[in-house]
């Protein structure tokens, strides 16, 4: 039986296309995917002495591939050095110092968590191992002796974040988060950081102390969100806070605390303009001994005056010795968080030489008030007002403190007023006095003082002139 003339000619190609690949694979037989791979020596010395300390591996890939490269002590166990990580063909080299991915010994018990540490000293067997996209696997095997590298690890056998939850907004109350760290050893690098968004590495600085950076001991770090460099702070929700310290030799210990954020943000407001050009309304007014405070009590709170608009116009505004002078002004919170102010309500009357403390209400740090100074003053801004009443204000309670805070919310205003008894005629007669809206323990903003100057000419009656 004759074969057809098609079938001849096919049985024909394919033996030539046979005879084509086994002779390509005679004279070409197919690249390793690993070409090189070994350590320019056969033992270290991890001990940060100089000598020995490091080898170099150096490896060469045909093509790209994902590779591995781990340590088999002599008991089997498998440390790793790189774990699955890609790379592109050609050569590589990597130094070596005997630290590898963090691992806990049998039994052990540790604070913190291990990333990179030392393996112990030993003989070892090191694979490398590369996966080409196909599919296919290769390794390369070789040894190496690790000696004298006994190093104890950079442990933080403290750690704490102190509040869990804070409020970056310059109100005093939790504005700040302490943290400590006690390092058993000397460290190469300490590094305490928020991570923020998308991981996102904020740093925490160290407050000023004798202790050097990286030296054993007693650690402190100060955050407060940024705020005070004039930085938004993160907004709120709950982060990690991170301690990494890191040895001589490379190996480095991770510790982790929860911390959030809540009402973080920073605070703006200002004296709002009475009417045009108008800043701070004054008037003149007679006194009564009902409104006579002290430190044991407080007397009754003067109402509300009308705007006196003459008398706010009036470059010069006359107090016959004994009556008072009054003022009111508008206060706005134009920021994105609330503000907290303290006492003494609107309404207080002062005497000439009485202080905000003499009616027993101190600075209180993150507060803000309304003041009224004069150019003999005894302090700055020796009277001081809440800057709203209590029925316009939020009221917070702090646990932590066991205190009630309270605040004037975003996008507030309040009416503000109080009085000064002139009760002595100074040597600088008339005198300039002004308003101004205090943020205590932290600003005096300029566009907050010197607020609605007048100048202010004390009468005696009894003489008929003014000293």
């Amino acid at each position: 039986m004759r074969l057809s003339r098609k079938v001849t000619l096919l049985a024909a190609a394919l033996g030539l296309a046979l005879v084509f690949v086994v002779g390509n694979l005679l004279l070409k037989p197919p690249i390793p995917l690993i070409l090189e791979a070994g350590f320019d020596r056969p033992a270290i010395s991890p001990n940060a002495d100089g000598e020995n300390d490091l080898a170099v591996f150096v490896y060469r890939l045909a093509r790209p591939a994902t590779i591995s490269l781990s340590l088999f002590s002599e008991a089997g166990r498998q440390f790793y050095f790189r774990e699955r990580q890609p790379r592109d063909g050609g050569e590589f080299s990597v130094l070596f110092s005997g630290v590898v991915d963090g691992f806990v010994h049998e039994g052990e018990t540790l604070y913190g968590r291990i990333e990179r540490r030392l393996i112990p000293n030993g003989d070892y067997r090191w694979v490398l191992e590369a996966q080409a996209a196909e599919g296919i696997t290769t390794s390369a095997e070789g040894s190496l002796l690790v000696e004298g590298g006994d190093t104890p690890l950079p442990i933080m056998s403290e750690f704490s974040v102190s509040p869990s939850i804070f409020s970056p907004n310059q109100d005093g109350v939790a504005d700040r988060v302490s943290i400590n760290v006690y390092l058993e050893k000397n460290v190469e690098r300490l590094d305490v950081y928020l991570l923020g968004e998308g991981d996102l590495r904020i740093p925490i600085s160290a407050r000023v102390e004798e202790r050097q950076y990286g030296e054993a001991g007693r650690h402190l770090f100060d955050y407060e969100g940024g705020i005070d460099l004039g930085v938004d702070p993160p907004p709120d929700g709950t982060y990690r806070v991170v301690a990494l310290a890191q040895d001589h030799v490379g190996q480095r210990v991770r510790m982790e605390s929860d911390l959030t954020i809540v009402t973080g943000g920073k605070p703006f407001a200002e004296i709002k303009p009475q009417a045009p050009g108008v800043d701070v309304a004054f008037d003149v007014q007679p006194y009564d001994e009902k409104w006579l405070s002290n430190a044991d009590s407080l007397g009754a709170t003067l109402p509300r005056p009308d705007d006196a608009s003459s008398l706010a116009y009036s470059q010069r505004i006359t107090v016959p010795l004994g009556d008072m002078l009054v003022f009111r002004l508008t206060v706005e919170n134009y920021g994105p968080v609330p503000i907290r102010t303290s006492g003494p309500a609107p309404g207080t009357v002062y005497q000439q030489d009485q202080l905000a403390g003499t009616l027993g209400f101190f600075d209180e740090s993150g507060a803000w008030r309304v003041g009224i100074q004069c150019e003999t003053s005894i302090s700055s801004f020796p009277y001081r007002w809440a800057i709203a009443r209590d029925d316009r204000l939020q009221e917070v309670y702090d646990a932590a403190s066991e205190n009630t805070y309270r605040y004037l919310a975003p996008g507030e205003r309040a009416l503000v007023w109080g009085a000064i008894r002139m009760t002595e005629v100074k040597a600088r007669n008339p005198q300039n006095c002004w308003a101004g809206l205090i943020h205590e323990d932290v600003a005096i903003s300029l566009r907050n003082n010197h607020v609605g100057m007048r100048s202010i000419m004390i009468v005696d009656p009894q003489s008929g002139a003014a000293n």
